[in-house]
């Protein structure tokens, strides 16, 4: 399992019963190469964060807003 590091910014924020008992809250993040991902983070980040706004990864750490 590597350590990823990243930064990017939150183009879209997303939540849902995917399995039908737990809320998953997922922010859609554009790296800065141009490439987007998925995360999944906890409630309180995704509070937080609005679109457009700076996160970063860190290895070994959840990410955090920047």
């Amino acid at each position: 399992m590597t350590q990823q590091e990243w930064r990017g910014t939150v183009v879209k924020k997303s939540r849902g019963l995917l399995d039908g008992a737990n809320l998953y809250r997922r922010l859609h993040v554009r790296l800065q190469d141009g490439s987007t991902m998925k995360i999944r983070v906890n409630r309180t980040l995704w509070k937080v964060l609005e679109v457009g706004d700076s996160v970063i990864k860190r290895a070994g750490a959840d990410p955090v807003k920047d």
